[in-house]
């Protein structure tokens, strides 16, 4: 993440990339791209899969039968179907959005130290 704002950054920002970069350091947060939100990423993304996938065959299955208890059934994992999906769609949304918005904060404070930068120095070079 902070090396694509040091590629973005031109030449001049240079030293001021690798001051938030020591700050960062200093804060000791831990790091955003982390395996265990990778994992818990695709994990929503199978269970959106599966859900979907539990939901389709139990429509099948209700219709494939004119046994009321095997209707039933069907109708339980149809439910159960939706239940995967939306705690898949939820683990989704969450680590998604999350992994955006650091990204967002990061550059968002990165340029807003920039701003500051040239505010205080457009008022240090203004003749007195």
């Amino acid at each position: 993440m902070i090396e694509s704002m040091t590629q973005a950054a031109g030449t001049g920002d240079m030293p001021r990339v690798e001051e938030f970069k020591a700050e960062i350091g200093e804060m000791r947060l831990r790091d955003p791209s982390t395996a265990r939100d990778r994992q818990l990423l695709r994990l929503g993304v199978a269970l959106l899969v599966v859900g979907v996938a539990l939901t389709v065959i139990a429509y099948f299955m209700s219709h494939g039968t004119t046994n009321p208890l095997s209707q039933g059934d069907a109708t339980i994992l149809a439910l159960a179907g939706v239940a995967v999906s939306v705690a898949g769609g939820t683990l989704f949304l969450r680590y998604s959005l999350a992994t955006f918005l650091r990204f967002w904060l990061a550059r968002l404070i990165y340029e807003q130290q920039a701003q500051t930068d040239r505010i205080v120095g457009q008022t240090d070079a203004a003749p007195r």
